[in-house]
């Protein structure tokens, strides 16, 4: 089997190379091919390091050139005081070398050598620098490269929706060659872009779509619906976006032979984003019809560390002995985070804050942070929170911006005793740098993201007999008190347990040492290749039931499956606010939908508590679903009382109310089980809209008119 890898970014090979975690999966990805066999050609731009691709590895040029005018529609809305059309002049040129069996071609033309050393374009760059469309150009590029040179090979493995939309569309049509696409990232699902732009692209290079099927319905109206438009794009899920654009997902969805996820939680979380502010949002868009009819096109190809890892031996003493030469005392527990600098994706405005607030309590631990400065930023550019945190402390925190090699990082990561990784946003699905920091023994602090479950850290560590470390909850704001507080906790709270339960901490770390070696390129490449094998076969593949009813898809259960799995479906469906469907699976059965009820009750999900109220026989829980919010009215604002006593924070939403899409919502103070506090513009037919954050970083919309606090309750 020939296997194209078209990606953005593979150089893991080397750190020069280098600019994000997703360059180790496309190259480990890409070398698991070639060790079982297959041919594996890479292509990619040189991003500007041709001269050292030839000198450092033999590069030699190839006997490809590609000349071509490349239709640009920019669109008016951003690129004001452009012409609408611009045809942008391309001489394509190509390098070859082969490394570990995997043949790469680096192709260069003026926009693919731009950013040398940022790789990928900076989006402020939008409306104002071409340079902004550089990935835009790899795509038509690798187009036109891969019929030309490599249109005899079986299949394209193409990695990051947001970088090769065009290509599931454009080989499709010619040479028909079945585009997988591999899902490394989550950048949001309902992401646009410019509809002439892409419809011109792909006329451009022989292939047509028809863009109206892909349009999102109508926006609908109401309080709940204004209140999403306006606040979820502070949480990186929902960008604004521009009337009449497209989403490139839909179209990666619909032409790809196969859509490829890093864990199985990865998919399950863009199938459903149950639990997070957009689920709501999501269920309406266009995007998320065109994922549901092409689900089964779905599967977890997977991700690892590296075998040049794994096979790493320690030294005896590593730990003492080189802790002790970054002048840090080897008897206190060591906390490791290694990531690129990206504060609202990795956490670390939290992190920071969270380690100056257990130093500045004389906690004795050390920290070493390792955190690779993007482009040409420089550590006297970052906040002063950041900056002074290593000067103040120089006795206990070590922190380093430069992108090193493997065995540094193995250095680091080998003499730490716990790893922190505090993600938000549920950006990051593999997260390759805390299973290298688990494979070295370090038990995790981090975030119960839906695509990291698999390391095994958890809330409570007496609820998982194999628990690794501690979880830490989902967070989806740009500065999270929460997160903050709860980080700070967790690591008093390793401290303890390394100091005086010694015998605990290191069976997390067995366990943690033990899930991340599981973990392996081995079992990730057989995934793959069995794939890659259905689709050149042309055989498909359908979720069994289990997957089906976990993703919120009954509607593709037949009548058979319903009575098998009514238990769990009723469940199910009271857990993700699917009250039809619940009340289906509850019928005639009391007994099934009281614990339906309390399930959908605790996860705030009051649309199906109503829906069982009948159902269940009683009315014992009408009144704390139905008047759970109560108004005393006073001049000019009103006193709100919000009961849920399972809530852990609780904000109030006035739709038409003042204020920037993130804050305009009232946080609400907590008494007991009620949520205190005062607004005004509310109006007692009118309803209001709340955002509840529940325990473990779980969110829910709640849409309700008050109830006047002179009735009784």
């Amino acid at each position: 089997m020939h296997v194209v890898t078209f990606a953005f970014e593979c150089g893991a090979f080397d750190p020069r190379l280098m600019r994000s975690g997703t360059a180790a999966l496309v190259w480990n990805a890409a070398v698991g091919l070639a060790e079982r066999g297959h041919t594996v050609s890479i292509v990619t731009p040189a991003h500007g390091h041709g001269r050292y691709l030839r000198e450092r590895y033999g590069a030699r040029r190839t006997d490809f050139t590609d000349e071509f005018q490349m239709p640009l529609a920019l669109d008016p809305r951003v690129w004001r005081g452009f012409s609408p059309r611009v045809d942008v002049p391309l001489r394509t040129s190509a390098l070859h070398m082969r490394h570990q069996g995997v043949d790469l071609y680096f192709l260069s033309n003026t926009y693919l050598d731009m950013l040398h050393r940022t790789f990928v374009p900076d989006a402020a760059a939008e409306g104002r620098d071409f340079s902004f469309f550089k990935e835009l150009v790899f795509q038509v590029a690798g187009v036109r490269f891969i019929r030309k040179v490599l249109k005899t090979a079986d299949l394209v493995q193409a990695y990051e929706p947001h970088q090769h939309y065009l290509l599931p569309v454009a080989l499709r049509a010619a040479p028909g060659t079945p585009v997988v696409s591999t899902v490394a990232t989550n950048r949001p699902l309902n992401e646009k872009v410019h509809r002439p732009q892409v419809e011109q692209l792909l006329a451009f290079l022989g292939a047509a779509v028809d863009f109206d099927a892909y349009a999102d319905p109508p926006e609908r109206t109401g309080a709940l619906h204004e209140v999403l438009r306006r606040y979820l794009p502070s949480t990186l899920l929902d960008p604004a976006g521009r009337h009449g654009d497209v989403a490139y997902h839909s179209l990666v969805f619909e032409y790809a032979a196969a859509v490829d996820f890093l864990t199985q939680g990865q998919s399950d979380h863009v199938a459903t984003f149950i639990d997070t502010p957009f689920e709501e949002r999501f269920r309406e868009l266009m995007v998320s019809q065109v994922l549901r009819r092409n689900a089964d096109k779905a599967f977890v190809g997977g991700c690892a560390v590296s075998e040049s890892w794994l096979s790493r031996e320690l030294t005896n003493g590593h730990r003492r002995d080189f802790l002790a030469s970054l002048g840090l005392d080897p008897t206190r527990p060591t906390f490791y985070h290694s990531a690129r600098y990206a504060p609202p994706h990795k956490g670390q405005l939290e992190l920071f804050r969270a380690l100056r607030q257990v130093l500045d309590e004389g906690l004795e631990v050390n920290f070493l942070i390792r955190c690779a400065l993007p482009g040409t930023m420089t550590p006297h550019e970052l906040p002063p929170h950041v900056r002074d945190l290593a000067e103040q402390y120089k006795d206990r925190v070590r922190v380093d911006w430069d992108m090193v090699d493997e065995a540094t990082l193995f250095a680091y990561a080998a003499a730490a005793d716990f790893c922190v990784f505090p993600s938000k946003f549920e950006m990051d699905t593999f997260l390759i740098a805390q299973g290298e920091a688990m494979a070295c023994g370090a038990v995790p602090i981090a975030t119960d993201q839906s695509g990291t479950r698999h390391f095994g850290h958890v809330f409570d560590l007496t609820e998982q007999p194999e628990a690794t470390g501690f979880a830490l909850a989902r967070s989806f704001r740009l500065d999270d008190d929460l997160l903050r507080d709860q980080l700070a906790k967790r690591i008093r709270e390793a401290d303890r347990l390394f100091r005086h339960d010694t015998d605990a901490y290191a069976r997390l770390s067995a366990r943690a040492r033990r899930t991340a070696r599981h973990l392996t390129w081995d079992a990730s490449t057989r995934l793959r290749e069995e794939r890659f094998r259905r689709v050149l076969a042309g055989a498909g593949v359908v979720a069994d039931p289990r997957t089906r009813i976990r993703q919120g898809r009954y509607d593709g259960l037949d009548d058979a499956t319903w009575t098998a799995h009514r238990e769990l479906i009723a469940l199910s469906a009271a857990a993700q606010g699917r009250a039809l469907e619940c009340a289906r699976a509850c019928a005639g059965r009391p007994d099934l939908a009281e614990a339906a009820f309390r399930t959908a009750y605790r996860a705030a999900r009051f649309r199906v508590c109503e829906a069982l109220l009948d159902v269940v026989g009683h009315t014992g829980g009408a009144p704390q679903v139905r008047d759970r919010l109560r108004v005393r009215y006073r001049s000019g604002s009103a006193e709100v009382v919000y009961r849920f006593p399972y809530a852990e924070r609780v904000e109030l939403f006035v739709p038409g109310a003042d204020g920037p899409a993130e804050g305009f919502g009232k946080p609400l103070t907590r008494e007991g089980d009620d949520f205190r506090g005062s607004a005004a513009g509310l109006l007692d037919d009118h309803p209001v809209v709340l955002l509840i954050t529940l325990p473990r970083g779980r969110f829910v919309w709640d849409e309700v008119r008050p109830v006047p606090d002179n009735e009784p309750r």
